[in-house]
């Protein structure tokens, strides 16, 4: 035999080995493969929709149902069941196989506890099962609410996949090994015979072109990381997706990991100076800071904030820093210091005694001053410096938030033009002739549109924003996609609802319903029959406080069974105490509480019950899980948070919620009693219901809100901005490196 074609074979039968054992190896390792990402994926979905399968466990009988059809979307998943811990079913997909039953596989994790009596609680288990049908992945998780043990869920992946691919994966090897076989005869014969060495001749040109041809492919490359993007991001709203920990591991793969920089007014946490002389730290009565702080803790940064408080200055590095929370350091506060002068005319005058009255509804009259505006221009560059001095990357991640710095975009995009930039309006935005009465209306709207993407609480805030800006600017409006145009500038406009954190720590840590409302009681020296309504506001004019203690008067006065026994609690922080305004409603709040109580008050009884101090959120919680109801009245308001905290505190499915129409908070909790403030006689009427509602109604009610405060998270709010940030930041590279290209002149 010629040593060309011993060679040949030599070279046969090696491809052929080399083929066997690859395939029994990529057999084994893909199928290892596959069952872990298999088990890995059950768990994520388990976890995460633990709280939300512990929510509906009281609910409804087909609540459950409804959270086992969401996990069988899944065309990989082929049933899911819900059991009792008497391994009884509680709710199952159709077709869900008889061989799995919930005492089949109970008993079989039973057998398995590691403590070996089979008598433990369920643990979280898994393992693979053969059907007639096939091999399936069966996983358990235990479901449990505040210690007590429920039952457990089971989730049944379909494995005949794994087959598949192991199947393609052979055909892959084999079509492989005989091209390689006919490789194997053809190219060395060719090569002894025609090309010896031109071939490497002709290798070498083709790696030497190909390196500008590679770069060909790299915006093909970026379309495709952006379609995966998009992909994962659909399953956003699957049941319990967004927790602090899915949002950072977001941030990490949509965003590379960047730390976000926040810019807001007020600082989650004021130091300030105690009675005794001892720093004391304060968390300020602010619905912004109750949604952001959550967000800043799971991603890090830096918050940029005012520092307002008297012990502000001892507190922080020589850098104006400081980490916080205290003891935890999840992240940075950089305080910016104001002088007098500064913080008279930026916040009180041109931010409160302009733009806040200008943006609510609320019949008090805006004042524009000269000097106010100056001051606010000044200011709204002093902070966006301070931004900018924090950043560490050139394209960084930046947060604006509310009316305070309406102009800081612009100045800020104006210094780094690669940044993503998302402001965040917690307030109402007025019609286009409201903002018009702003004598810099147009500065204002400039200012804003420096931003990557501007977001309102509700969709018709977007649409009067976008009004405005047709109106007053020079900008091409595109509304198919919600978008403003300005020099050449894109500028998203969108709705994102506010939310709270879930769970909410302040509940978790919280004492019992039944211890809460037995301290109330005893504070408060309450009878035992005693019923107990709740507010909690900042002492500002939009929040409908007259109203509200109008409303509870005329309850009195129209239902005298209520006389003696029903008191109104109302916790009001004292706010912009320097503005004649508030001074004025702070008077006319304590003369109108104590006129009501010298009218149906009588011996150990007051009906208001006013407290006008600042409440630490544990205090703010305790009075929240006590009450029988919460009456939010505002007048206008953006979202109204406190609405949403009374619903997340009571985990024992107990109290009404009196919601005013004219908040964001009612057009997602459908199921308050919805009024309108301004009719005393229908809020009268609505207090007189929820304090004779049966228990039965209340917790339906509370039944259908909580799981969306559980779904519609902070995290999501957070997470569906920076989604959004990120592919509008892929979009602009793109369209960045097509307009390199197509100034590069042929030569």
């Amino acid at each position: 035999m010629p040593r060309m074609a011993r060679l040949i074979l030599a070279l046969i039968l090696g491809l052929a080995l080399l083929t066997w054992v690859a395939s029994g190896v990529v057999q084994t390792t893909a199928r290892e493969w596959f069952e872990r990402d298999v088990n890995s994926r059950a768990k994520m979905v388990l976890v995460g929709a633990r709280q939300s399968l512990a929510i509906a466990w009281y609910g409804e009988p087909n609540d459950l149902q409804k959270q086992l059809m969401a996990f069988a979307r899944d065309e990989r998943v082929m049933g899911a069941a819900v059991c009792d811990t008497t391994f009884k079913s509680r709710a199952s997909t159709p077709g869900f196989p008889d061989d799995l039953n919930c005492w089949t596989v109970g008993a079989r994790v039973r057998a398995a506890d590691p403590s070996g009596d089979g008598e433990g609680r369920i643990q979280e288990w898994s393992t693979v099962a053969t059907l007639p049908t096939g091999r399936v992945h069966v996983s358990v998780m235990p479901i449990g609410n505040q210690g007590q043990e429920l039952g457990f869920a089971i989730l049944l992946h379909d494995l005949s996949f794994i087959e598949r691919r192991e199947a393609s994966a052979r055909t892959f090897l084999f079509v492989t090994f005989g091209i390689l076989a006919v490789m194997a005869f053809v190219v060395p014969m060719f090569v002894a015979k025609w090309a010896r060495y031109d071939w490497s001749l002709e290798l070498r040109r083709l790696l030497r072109t190909g390196g500008d041809k590679g770069r060909e492919f790299q915006p093909i490359l970026s379309d495709m990381r952006e379609l995966v993007g998009r992909m994962a991001n659909e399953r956003e709203d699957a049941p319990g997706q967004w927790t602090a920990q899915n949002l950072k591991q977001s941030l990490n793969l949509h965003l590379h990991g960047e730390r976000i920089v926040i810019l807001a007014n007020r600082e989650p946490y004021i130091h300030r100076h105690a009675a005794d002389g001892s720093i004391e730290v304060q968390h300020p009565a602010s619905g912004l800071v109750t949604a952001l702080e959550p967000v800043m803790h799971a991603c890090s940064g830096v918050w940029v904030a005012h520092g307002s408080g008297d012990a502000d200055r001892e507190t922080v590095d020589r850098n104006d820093h400081i980490s916080v929370p205290p003891g935890e350091n999840a992240y940075q506060i950089r305080r910016v210091w104001l002088s007098e002068e500064e913080q008279q005319g930026y916040y009180y005058g041109f931010s409160n005694e302009g733009l806040w009255p200008l943006c609510h509804v609320a019949h008090a009259r805006p004042v524009f001053r000269a000097e106010d505006w100056r001051q606010y221009l000044a200011v709204n560059q002093k902070f966006a410096d301070a931004v900018c001095s924090e950043v560490d990357s050139k394209e960084p991640i930046i947060l604006v938030q509310d009316y305070h710095f309406a102009l800081a975009p612009a100045m800020i995009r104006k210094r780094l033009p690669a940044a993503t930039v998302i402001m965040f309006w917690h307030i109402p935005w007025p019609n286009a002739e409201t903002i018009g009465i702003c004598p810099w209306r147009n500065e204002l709207l400039e200012g804003l549109l420096g931003s990557s993407i501007v977001g309102f609480h509700t969709q018709l805030h977007c649409n009067n924003f976008m009004d405005s800006v047709y109106r007053y600017l020079e900008t091409r409006i595109d509304r198919e996609h919600n978008a403003v145009v300005m020099r050449g500038h894109r500028t998203l406009i969108r709705p994102y609802p506010i939310a709270l954190e879930w769970p909410v720590h302040w509940v978790e840590t919280a004492p019992s319903p039944e211890e809460c409302r037995a301290k109330v009681w005893r504070d408060l020296k309450l009878k035992p029959d005693a019923l107990l309504g709740v507010g909690v506001d900042r002492l500002d004019y939009t929040k409908g406080i007259e109203e509200r203690f109008l409303a509870v008067e005329l309850l009195l006065e129209r239902h005298p069974e209520f006389r003696g026994r029903f008191s109104f609690a109302q916790l009001a922080a004292p706010s912009r105490t320097k503005i004649e305004r508030y001074r004025q409603l702070s008077d006319t709040v304590e003369h109108l509480a104590e006129r009501i109580n010298q009218r149906f008050g009588q011996e150990g009884y007051r009906p208001i019950i006013l407290f006008p101090s600042h409440h630490e959120p544990p205090e703010v919680f305790r009075f929240f899980r006590a009450a029988d109801l919460c009456y939010v009245s505002s007048l206008h308001d953006g979202m109204n948070l406190v609405a949403k905290e009374f619903v997340a505190a009571r985990t024992d499915l107990k109290g009404v919620l009196v919601l005013s129409e004219f908040t964001g908070a009612a057009r997602e909790l459908t199921e308050a009693l919805i009024v309108n403030p301004y009719d005393l006689e229908g809020s009268s009427d609505a207090l007189a219901a929820a304090l004779t509602m049966p228990l039965e109604e209340q917790g339906d009610r509370m039944r259908s809100m909580r799981p969306l405060l559980a779904q519609f998270n902070v995290y999501r709010w957070a997470g569906k901005m920076l989604m959004d940030a990120s592919r509008l930041r892929n979009q602009e590279r793109m369209a960045g490196r097509l307009a390199d290209r197509s100034s590069v002149v042929p030569v």
